[in-house]
C-alpha cells in the first residue's frame, strides 16, 4: 500500500514538474520529503534523550568526586584562669669600672751616695715601653664610673600610666579675700590711728546741729595697689553717711593691701566705724 502511495506521489511530481526545471529545490524536497522527515525525527529523539541524560550524568559525576576534608589542626585551648605574668623587674643602674691601663715604669730616682749602699734596687735593663717613675709597679688612677642601666625582663609586664601632677585650681584675681583666708589684714600707711586723725580733721561738722551721738560704719575694698574702692556707709543718718563717704575719699595716702596664706597681695574688705557728738 505504501509502495502504491509512493508511486502515486512520484507520478504526481512528474506531472507537476513536467517541462520544468527539476533541479529546482521544490522538486527535490517533494521527492525526498519522507527521508528528510525520518532523519529529522531520529535527530530530534536523539537530542531529547541527550538533554535528559546530561543532568543525571553531571549529578552522578559530582557525587563520586565529593571528598570530605577534615581539619588536622587540633583546637587551641586557652586557660582563662591563668594569672598574668609578673611585671618586669627593673634593676638599679650598675657601675662598670673599666680596668686600668697597663703602663710599665722604672725607678728614675738617683740614689744618694753612701757607704755600704744597697744595690738591689738598681735597674739596669730598662724596657723600651717603660716610663720614668718612682716605683717599678704602677697603680692607675681610679677610672670614671659609668652608669649602665640594666633591665631584667621576667615577663611581658604591664605599662604603668604616667603620673599626672595635680593641677592647682586657678584663683580668680578679682576675688575678695576675707576672714581666715587672710594671713595679714590691710592697713593704712602710718597706722590706723593716723588714718583716724586725718578723717576727723577733714570731716565737715558745720551741717550737723543735733546733740545726739551720730554713728555709721564705713566699709570699702583695699585693692592690690593700695587704693580703695566701693565705699559704703550703713548709718541711719543719710547726711552723716554722705559726709563720711566724702571724707574717706578726701583722705590722702595709700593702704597696704592684705596678704593671703601664700604671702600674696589680695583684695580685701576693711571696715571703719565713725561716731560723733556735736556740741552747739
Amino acid at each position: 500500500m505504501k509502495h502504491l502511495e509512493h508511486n502515486q506521489d512520484f507520478r504526481l511530481n512528474e506531472i507537476l514538474f513536467e517541462h520544468r526545471n527539476k533541479a529546482y529545490g521544490a522538486y527535490v524536497l517533494r521527492t525526498e520529503s519522507d527521508r528528510i522527515l525520518t532523519k529529522a525525527f531520529f535527530i530530534g529523539v536523539g537530542l531529547l534523550a541527550a538533554v535528559s541524560i546530561i543532568p543525571v550524568a553531571i549529578s552522578a559525576f559530582k557525587s563520586t568526586e565529593t571528598v570530605i576534608i577534615q581539619d588536622p589542626t587540633p583546637p587551641i585551648m586557652i586557660d582563662v584562669d591563668k594569672p598574668n605574668d609578673p611585671p618586669a623587674e627593673v634593676l638599679p643602674p650598675q657601675t662598670v669600672t673599666p680596668p686600668p691601663p697597663s703602663v710599665r715604669q722604672y725607678d728614675s730616682q738617683v740614689a744618694t751616695p753612701k757607704r755600704n749602699a744597697n744595690e738591689n734596687g738598681i735597674v739596669e735593663d730598662i724596657p723600651d715601653d717603660a716610663i720614668a717613675g718612682v716605683k717599678n709597679d704602677f697603680t692607675a688612677p681610679p677610672a670614671p664610673q659609668i652608669n649602665v642601666p640594666t633591665t631584667v625582663i621576667s615577663g611581658p609586664g604591664t605599662v604603668a600610666p604616667p603620673k599626672i601632677a595635680p593641677v592647682a585650681p586657678v584663683e580668680d584675681p578679682n576675688k575678695i579675700v576675707e576672714g581666715t583666708e587672710l594671713s595679714k589684714s590691710a592697713d593704712f600707711e602710718g597706722g590706723i590711728n593716723a588714718f583716724r586723725t586725718k578723717v576727723m580733721n577733714k570731716f565737715d561738722v558745720s551741717a550737723f546741729e543735733t546733740e545726739d551721738v551720730v554713728s555709721t560704719k564705713l566699709t570699702f575694698i583695699v585693692e592690690k595697689d593700695g587704693t580703695i574702692s566701693n565705699i559704703k556707709a550703713n548709718g541711719k543718718d543719710a547726711s552723716f553717711n554722705a559726709e563720711a563717704i566724702r571724707t574717706i575719699k578726701a583722705v590722702k595716702g595709700k593702704w597696704i593691701p592684705g596678704k593671703n596664706k601664700r604671702g600674696e597681695s589680695v583684695r580685701s574688705y576693711f571696715s571703719f566705724p565713725i561716731s560723733m557728738k556735736f556740741d552747739n
